[in-house]
């Protein structure tokens, strides 16, 4: 691997004095580690450009989300403090400042490190200058009549208002001239077609590909846009607009509701401008207007290379070209799942009744939970099916089985979450076939976000006793991302699982409030307390003189009370290993504070997704597995469970995904005090990698597990 990205340390001395880390400088590190993963010399550089486009994409969207939700203290002249300690003014000017430093480093690394190894490769993306006469009068065609039936200039004068600009769009702004002096300049603006591919692809004589750019093609060809006028420059730009947006929900929920989540889907498109990425040598007149008109200053401007490129999402093209379907890393097939007997020949709803079953995606197949749901969906002796849905494939085999399942006759209960971010369209659409289909939808609970996953199954058998077969869950209900993430989830048909799961049902579809779960823990009802009150068990197990210990594994931990939690843990001598994925806002290291906490972060070829919660807890270790990070959005804002797993077998199975999480020298970063991450260090040790390592657990490793 090549040397890292050496990311930024050149914060203000009281952003290092906080006791906690920037939620948003602790995202920006993660985004490095996120890029670092292209520097990986032994990956094909399409699996590099894949990274480095994964990076685009998820600064898109901290833009839209994060740096939007800051301008809405901006704008609006409410304070707001960050964990940092900072005020929202001087923060946005350090959070600025740093993600211009990203984006350069993001750029010089593409330039200098990944377009070298184009050409070997047997592709390049091309300018016109350099393609073959021959290839020229092609795509000059291709314009004629593909792109320019598509395109409209839309002038902005003291005659027309300033059109709306697409989020997320290739943008030209031409700036014109129709007579002398500067007073007779105009600037038009051209939207690249988002439907169209963002290349041309030309096969060369010696059989490389060429990629031309849409939006060379569309420059070199703009005289055809304005005819009798003199063109004084053509300049590409791309906005991010603020998308933070609190839905106020109604009491009208079939009306009203989704009324207004359609209305506030639409201020993605037409919120403020938070963000203008102009490429090198941009008119200044053309730049000096746009900051004008967006209450824009120079932070926000953000300066793209001409060898670089605006938007590296729109390298998916060429790394998912089937001509090099072989150059890329496989996906591994997923094996059965440990303690699934016989090879999966048996009827699964039988074994589930000897057994419960844990599985740990992607390295287990979701096959088993399919497979529970389809024959559900055909088993005469099935009544009724309850689920919970957060995100669902495009083509989604879950929702096409419950639609059947409908129209069999069966009740068919679908809390359907349509406000989660950015798949809020897809899932409304998917929602509203399921309703007409007959199933019983709850589009979402109050001002909460569902976010838990659940699925219950009620079948009466053929001697009258019913069964309740239950899949709990860290992930989605997507067996498209089942492949790419790791999760972790639970089938059963244990009684005490069944009884929380349906009573959790009848709290979210109905209007129930019990008064315990046994394995459960939800939120926003009293996750919170909960778990701080497990750590402060261990804490005084640590008092005592005993043996203590807490690992924790998360997306995120950001919650502050929780992080005092383990701030006081750690002062009370409990070890404590946090493995955190992305945001973490606990300063680990730090004497007299934190300094019996240690984190890492695991970054590498699969997303990291599950949620383990272990508490040593005297020798009787508690294990939790669920859908919840420690952050204020999933214990107060949000329906999440996390599930005790109670049979031995399967608490050691949690207990050694954290341990070989412990173990990884190869996708493990180190947070250091000062919010630094460094790649974990060998120490001579033969590399282990747990997106291999997974791959080759067997029973016999779950014999001797322990953590402290």
């Amino acid at each position: 691997m090549e040397e890292r990205i050496t990311t930024p340390t050149t914060y203000p001395q009281e952003v290092l004095d906080s006791k906690y880390i920037s939620r948003d400088l602790s995202w920006l590190q993660f985004n490095y580690r996120v890029l670092d993963q292209a520097r990986h010399i032994d990956r094909s550089i399409f699996d590099r450009l894949k990274f480095l486009s994964i990076t685009s994409t998820n600064l898109d969207e901290f833009c839209t989300i994060r740096l939007g939700s800051l301008y809405n203290y901006l704008d609006y002249g409410k304070e707001r403090f960050d964990y940092s300690g900072q005020r929202e003014l001087p923060f946005r000017e350090l959070l600025m400042s740093e993600l211009q430093k990203f984006v350069r480093e993001q750029n010089e690394f593409y330039i200098r490190k990944l377009k070298p190894h184009f050409e070997k490769n047997a592709f390049f993306i091309s300018d016109y200058p350099s393609l073959f006469p021959g290839d020229t009068a092609k795509v000059d065609m291709y314009f004629q009549q593909t792109i320019y039936p598509m395109l409209t200039p839309m002038l902005f004068d003291g005659y027309h208002a300033f059109p709306l600009l697409k989020n997320n769009r290739l943008l030209f702004g031409v700036v014109t001239k129709a007579g002398e002096g500067v007073q007779t300049q105009k600037i038009s603006f051209i939207q690249i077609p988002s439907n169209l591919a963002r290349f041309y692809e030309i096969r060369q004589p010696d059989g490389t590909l060429a990629f031309v750019p849409i939006e060379e093609i569309i420059r070199h060809n703009i005289h055809h846009l304005f005819r009798n006028v003199e063109v004084l420059s053509v300049n590409l730009f791309r906005i991010n607009r603020n998308g933070d947006f609190t839905l106020e929900e109604s009491e009208d929920i079939e009306s009203n509701f989704l009324e207004e989540l359609k209305r506030k889907l639409q201020t993605r498109r037409t919120g403020r401008v938070v963000r203008l990425d102009v490429q090198e040598g941009a008119d200044p007149w053309m730049v000096r207007l746009l900051k004008i008109q967006w209450d824009l200053d120079d932070l926000n401007v953000f300066v793209i290379p001409k060898e670089g490129m605006i938007d590296f999402s729109g390298l998916g093209q060429i790394i998912g070209n089937r001509e090099f379907k072989d150059r890329r890393a496989a996906l591994r097939p997923p094996r059965k799942p440990l303690f699934y007997p016989e090879n999966g020949s048996r009827d699964l709803m039988e074994i589930l009744k000897q057994r419960d079953i844990l599985l740990h995606h992607p390295y287990d197949s979701m096959e088993p939970v399919l497979e529970l749901l389809e024959k559900a969906v055909d088993d005469p002796y099935v009544l009724s099916i309850k689920v919970t849905l957060y995100r669902v494939a495009k083509e989604s085999r879950v929702t096409a089985a419950l639609l059947r399942a409908a129209e069999a006759g069966k009740h068919v209960s679908v809390l359907f979450e349509v406000k989660a971010r950015f798949d809020e369209e897809n899932n409304l659409r998917e929602a509203q076939k399921l309703q007409k289909a007959g199933c019983f939808v709850i589009y979402g609970v109050s001002s909460l976000k569902t976010h838990t996953k659940l699925l219950l199954i009620v079948r009466k058998e053929p001697d009258d006793r019913v069964y309740r077969y239950v899949h709990l869950s860290s992930g989605n209900y997507n067996e498209t991302t089942s492949r790419l993430y790791t999760d972790i989830g639970l089938l059963t048909t244990n009684e005490t699982y069944a009884n929380d799961v349906s009573e959790f049902f009848n709290v979210i579809t109905g209007h129930s409030q019990p008064s315990a779960y046994r394995n459960l823990i939800t939120s926003p009802r009293d996750m919170r307390i909960q778990l701080c009150n497990m750590v402060r068990r261990e804490a005084e197990y640590a008092r005592n003189g005993q043996t203590s210990g807490i690992v924790i594994k998360l997306n995120s931990l950001q919650d502050k009370e929780f992080i005092e939690s383990l701030y006081d843990a750690s002062q009370a001598g409990v070890p404590i290993k946090l493995i955190i994925r992305g945001i973490c806002c606990l300063r680990p290291g730090r004497k007299g504070l934190s300094e019996n906490i240690e984190v890492i972060s695991i970054v590498g070829e699969y997303l990291e997704h599950s949620r383990i919660y272990y508490f040593h807890h005297g020798g009787d270790p508690r294990v939790y597995i669920g859908s919840a990070d420690a952050m204020v959005r999933s214990f107060d804002r949000r329906i999440e469970s996390l599930f005790l797993l109670e049979q031995p077998s399967l608490k050691k199975q949690a207990m050694n995904i954290l341990r070989y999480n412990l173990m990884d020298n190869v996708n493990a970063y180190t947070l250091k005090e000062d919010g630094r991450y460094v790649i974990k260090e060998q120490n001579g040790e033969p590399p282990f990698n747990i997106h291999k390592e997974f791959y080759n657990v067997t029973n016999d490793v779950f014999q001797d597990i322990h953590l402290f």
